[in-house]
């Protein structure tokens, strides 16, 4: 979001000066030695304003695919005993629909710069464990046996962070996260929703 409180370029909302005071401190100083103060204090704004939008120094990196990923876990759980892979596929390239670049791909770009690959790996394992759940449940709800619905939430959670990951890599303007992820499930075909 911005403001235009007069003309001229339009500044830039809080959350955005945070997200890229934290990235630069990130490029900087390395992910640890940052801390949310430092970011606050290059942002020009409240330690307070900080947690307004972001609930650790973390979440600047993840929040907006998180949302993603949220609206995703809410879509796949009212899909249903009905539920089809085509329709799970379709919640799943609705996380990287239209998904620019944002302080997420500039880390996995830049992740030994910023120094920060631990934080990635274990971040990213959050969400997977989150989406994976979700897909899996979605099988199970659809008459797909436990271990099949397992497999199939690890495999489809795995093609979306990972085309997140490789698409960030590659340099964000080098095709889509879309492309990427329809890929990516096309190499899973070998598993296919089946009851």
């Amino acid at each position: 979001m911005t403001s235009t409180g007069r003309a001229g370029r339009p500044r830039a909302s809080s959350r955005e000066t945070l997200a890229e005071a934290a990235c630069e401190l990130f490029l900087e100083r390395g992910y640890d030695a940052t801390s949310v103060a430092d970011i606050t204090q290059r942002a020009g704004v409240s330690r307070s304003s900080f947690f307004n939008y972001f609930a650790s120094k973390s979440d600047v990196l993840w929040s907006g695919v998180d949302e993603r990923i949220e609206d995703a876990v809410r879509s796949l759980t009212t899909l249903g005993r009905e539920a089809s892979g085509e329709q799970v596929r379709g919640v799943l390239l609705g996380i990287v629909r239209d998904f620019a670049p944002d302080p997420l791909a500039l880390a996995l770009r830049n992740a030994a710069a910023m120094r920060l690959q631990d934080e990635l790996v274990r971040d990213t394992g959050l969400r997977l464990a989150r989406l994976a759940a979700a897909v899996a449940e979605a099988a199970r709800l659809s008459g797909i046996d436990v271990l099949r619905a397992d497999v199939l939430g690890a495999a489809f959670a795995a093609a979306v962070l990972s085309s997140l990951r490789v698409w960030a890599e590659q340099g964000a303007g080098r095709g889509t996260p879309e492309a990427v992820l329809q890929e990516a499930l096309s190499s899973i075909h070998e598993l296919p929703w089946t009851r």
